[in-house]
């Protein structure tokens, strides 16, 4: 399966903000994680500063704190890619994360993950979509099924009613 990835999985370069002109690239390949650096200054203290490069192992690097720095690499997910590990977890666990920080509060309140944790659970109608728009996917999921039902039949009742007025 290694063989059907690319040889470079990510690449990232980038320069220091002003008045620095430092350049960085990490690079992340099949077998290892590659960090460049050129010091670039009008100092004379850094002019015969030469370009750096450290390469490691995946492992090794994932085990250097050094290079790593204090990076959260959950953090560093899309929310979209967040929530759909975050619909995989029991509710225990959601609740658990909510309270972690504020990104993750609000990932673990938001509509689309509970949009995603109904969708998994049960075979979403248009009449349950329609309910759901109206008060919510999470409220959605922790109403009842008898209370779900009643409240589409007035929910039909209601566009029925309405229809009815304008024609």
């Amino acid at each position: 399966m290694a063989s059907w990835l690319p040889e470079t999985l990510f690449e990232i370069v980038g320069q220091g903000p002003a008045p620095s002109k430092d350049y960085h690239q990490l690079l992340v390949t099949r077998s290892q994680v590659i960090f460049r650096w050129w010091k670039i200054s009008l100092r004379s203290e850094y002019r015969s500063a030469k370009p750096g490069e450290t390469k490691e192992s995946h492992e090794d690097f994932l085990e250097n704190s050094h290079l790593q720095g204090n990076i959260d690499f959950l953090e560093r997910l899309s929310d979209k890619l967040l929530l759909k590990i975050i619909s995989y977890l029991d509710l225990e666990d959601v609740a658990r994360l909510s309270q972690t920080s504020r990104r993750f509060s609000k990932l673990c309140r938001s509509d689309r993950l509970w949009e995603l944790i109904v969708e998994s659970a049960c075979d979403v109608t248009p009449d349950l979509r329609a309910l759901a728009k109206e008060m919510g996917w999470r409220q959605m999921f922790f109403t009842s099924k008898l209370q779900l039902q009643r409240q589409i039949r007035k929910r039909k009742q209601r566009q029925e009613s309405q229809d009815d007025g304008y024609f």
